[in-house]
């Protein structure tokens, strides 16, 4: 299942997606967010599973395209070349813009 934490305004849409059916909960997406928008925890949005995840923790949702802002200019805005999606194992973790 994909879970889109973001928003999306009059500029644009800036999603954090993370696939669950990818995670594997290592938690090393944790450490790597220097702003620390990530945790891993209880899966609010199938909470029928019994699996831990990675999330976008709730105080860092309205404002993740200011917040994840540090980390785009050092990877020269290659998503891929960010901390969180280059620490994913599993390649769980996509940005949207």
């Amino acid at each position: 299942m994909l879970a889109n934490y973001g928003f999306k305004d009059g500029t644009g849409e800036f999603f954090i997606t993370i696939d669950s059916g990818k995670c594997n909960a290592c938690g090393d997406c944790v450490p790597a967010c220097p702003e620390g928008v990530l945790a891993v925890g209880e899966d609010v949005n199938d909470p029928m599973r019994d699996e831990q995840v990675a999330f976008v923790v709730e105080r860092q949702r309205r404002k993740i395209k200011f917040t994840c802002n540090v980390c785009k200019p050092s990877s020269g805005y290659d998503i891929a070349g960010l901390p969180c999606v280059k620490a994913c194992p599993t390649s769980a973790i996509v940005h949207s813009w």
